[in-house]
């Protein structure tokens, strides 16, 4: 008799044993399903990289053309009078838009095998601009060569020699030099900027 109940005992422990482990159970959630990876950046190339390039000092310059006021485009810093300066023959702002754009197009259209518009007479542009409208969209369009110039480099043509000025330098010197260039005459608007009160666009805080 006391092993009978010895054995319902144990046969009710483990069948409750059981029911527990069942009933405990919770069900496995199905596996999240992973996240699309983003596809992979394509492979840097000498276009890409000189178009790059151009488009930083394409919204440097712009920016900071636009921030001048329309009635300081003629400003000089000869006018400030600065003592022991030695202002009395750098360009206006405007000339100075005017010139860096003048050169864009004579870089990049090197590359394109564009010809020069035809109202560039000298290195300072067509003088027939006037307006901030008028000097802007000169110098948004030199730009816009500058992307069709990007576009021509390939890794086989990027040291090809091309005709430049009184010799010939790679296609890869041209594209990249016009870039130098605006790289100087930005320096030069900063302080323009700087010289009317104004903080350029790109050194403001967020």
């Amino acid at each position: 008799m006391k092993q009978m109940r010895t054995f319902c005992l144990l046969a009710i422990l483990a069948f409750a044993v059981g029911a527990f482990a069942q009933g405990g159970t919770t069900p496995s959630t199905p596996a999240a399903s992973p996240a699309p990876q983003a596809a992979p950046a394509p492979p840097a190339t000498f276009a890409s990289l000189v178009d790059r390039q151009v488009s930083q000092y394409e919204k440097l310059m712009v920016e900071a053309a636009e921030a001048m006021p329309a009635d300081k485009f003629d400003f000089t810093p000869a006018s400030l009078k600065i003592p022991g300066a030695a202002y009395s023959d750098v360009r206006t702002f405007a000339v100075l838009i005017k010139h860096t754009a003048t050169a864009n197009y004579r870089f990049w259209s090197t590359l394109t095998g564009e010809k020069m518009p035809e109202n560039i007479k000298g290195p300072n542009g067509p003088d027939e601009l006037k307006t901030k409208e008028q000097i802007m969209q000169f110098l948004k369009d030199s730009f816009a060569v500058g992307h069709r110039a990007a576009k021509t480099l390939t890794a086989e043509n990027a040291l090809e020699q091309v005709p430049f000025f009184r010799g010939t330098q790679a296609r890869l010197f041209v594209a990249s030099g016009a870039v130098i260039h605006c790289a100087d005459e930005y320096g030069q608007m900063v302080e323009y900027l700087r010289m009317n009160g104004i903080v350029p666009p790109a050194s403001r805080g967020n």
